[in-house]
């Protein structure tokens, strides 16, 4: 079948917001009335870490059926099949569930057909593909979406373990995109000359649920037996994270107690640093997070400035902010700007301009005047206005595209 494909629109300008006119209104909202299927192509796990494609996914399954489909699992002595389970309202998970020991061509035809199965199975026919890895592509090539969307959240081909033909196939995604979206404004400045209608937009956050943590919670077990203060960090604990900075953080401050939030990926849990005030408590559900936010004294950043984080855009920064607490970041880029640049969040190169940081976020925590201008700062800022105007966008390639 013939793919979708082709470039509409003009390129955002950095910084450009997301503004509709009265007409667009209506047209966004039959639009979303009429919604086709959204089909997720996705290198994350759904049940992994709630992040940006659950925020926005979860969206689209309240108007219309979302298919969420993950990268195979291997097994032994396996037959071929997908493996769909439900989970919140009209979202489906399907798992390829292959045998060990198939070619890289093998792995692709099997979920080629798979997944032809499956759309015939499903009468899916007016759809929309979305992708967050373009490796997908070597199995959805021949699909005939109404609109495809790449929704570019990372710089994957700097990601440890990155596949080899990860560049060429985004080069193809490129080609075929209606719409290229980037999670953050660094990665929207190295992908906007190559797609005619790429648009920035960061990440969002839930702020009635980090909010919960600007209130005295009681504290989980593994958390309350720890000292105060307490200094935390939530997240993925990969290559992105600078390791010889926390062990320095932690023997230049023993009566600071380091509390790292989640599942460590990627890395050799002994290549942590041990130390009697860093503390590993494993990953925690989104629903969680708030409970464990409202014992810290300040939160951090801790990334290796690298490679990998070279595109990267936080989503806890604004998380940490929406709980009222002090932040201080190593200067990655889309951190720096906006928020070490409006005073917001404390940005610290160094493990000593770190500690010092770390001093003055301390002693910002009942800063009134601080807490205020975050609010300020966050007004504008949320998921639903995330989706909404990313609608709006898709919406217009839609029309330009049948037009």
């Amino acid at each position: 079948m013939p793919t979708s494909g082709g470039h509409n629109s003009t390129v955002n300008k950095p910084g450009a917001t997301h503004q509709a006119s009265t007409t667009q209104t209506t047209t966004t909202k039959e639009f979303i009335q009429n919604l086709p299927d959204v089909v997720c192509l996705s290198h994350l796990r759904w049940d992994f870490v709630y992040q940006r494609p659950q925020h926005l996914l979860s969206r689209f399954a309240r108007h219309t059926r979302l298919y969420f489909i993950e990268e195979p699992i291997f097994e032994d002595n396996t037959e071929p099949r997908l493996e769909v389970s439900g989970r919140e309202q009209n979202i489906q998970l399907v798992v390829p569930h292959l045998p060990h020991g198939l070619s890289p061509e093998h792995v692709e035809m099997e979920q080629r057909q798979l997944l032809d199965k499956f759309f015939a199975e499903k009468g899916l026919e007016r759809y929309i593909f979305w992708y967050y890895t373009p490796m997908a592509l070597g199995f959805t090539d021949h699909f005939n979406p109404v609109l495809t969307v790449y929704d570019c959240m990372d710089e994957l081909s700097a990601f440890k373990f990155a596949p080899v033909k990860l560049k060429e196939l985004e080069k193809e995604l490129f080609n075929r995109a209606d719409l290229v979206f980037t999670g953050g404004q660094s990665l929207y400045e190295a992908k906007q000359k190559q797609h005619p209608s790429v648009h920035a937009f960061p990440s969002s956050i839930d702020k009635a649920h980090f909010a919960q943590a600007r209130q005295a919670l009681e504290q989980p077990s593994d958390q309350a037996s720890i000292a105060e203060p307490r200094i935390g960090f939530f997240g993925v604990i990969d290559e992105r994270m600078d390791l010889e900075l926390l062990a320095a953080v932690a023997d230049a401050k023993p009566e600071w107690q380091l509390v790292m939030v989640g599942p460590v990926v990627k890395i050799d849990p002994a290549d942590l640093p041990q130390r009697p005030n860093l503390h590993y408590l494993g990953g925690k559900s989104y629903k969680e997070l708030p409970v464990y936010l409202s014992g810290w004294s300040v939160a951090m950043l801790p990334f290796a400035i690298n490679e990998s984080t070279r595109f990267i855009s936080p989503t806890k920064t604004p998380e940490y902010l929406s709980a009222g607490k002090p932040v201080v970041s190593t200067p990655i880029r889309d951190v720096i700007r906006p928020y070490g640049e409006q005073q917001l969040v404390h940005i610290a190169g160094t493990p000593q301009e770190f500690v010092a940081a770390i001093e003055k976020a301390l002693a910002q925590q009942d800063d009134e005047q601080w807490k205020e201008k975050v609010d300020r700062f966050l007004t504008n800022i949320s998921w639903d206005k995330t989706w909404q105007a990313m609608v709006e966008q898709m919406n217009n390639a839609l029309q330009l595209k049948n037009s």
